[in-house]
């Protein structure tokens, strides 16, 4: 069995990171979920998580949120 993650099943992962990321963001924005889903999934954070190279995806759900705030306030 092949456990390598590669830049083509690594978009079996980002479900679940998204939906921790989606709860945290709109607990912390006062938004509705699906609110939340449409601002991570349209975000520059989405397109360098789901660049396997970045292994963002090693993180757990608190650190990937941190490392979204701090590309929020980069921009």
């Amino acid at each position: 069995m092949n456990l390598n993650i590669t830049q083509q099943n690594l978009y079996l992962l980002l479900p679940s990171k998204i939906s921790w990321l989606a709860n945290m963001l709109a607990e912390d924005k006062g938004i509705t979920i699906v609110e939340a889903m449409k601002i991570l999934y349209n975000s520059s954070f989405y397109t360098r998580l789901a660049d396997e190279s970045t292994k963002l995806w090693h993180l757990g759900p608190v650190a990937l949120y941190e490392e979204y705030q701090a590309s929020v306030q980069g921009q």
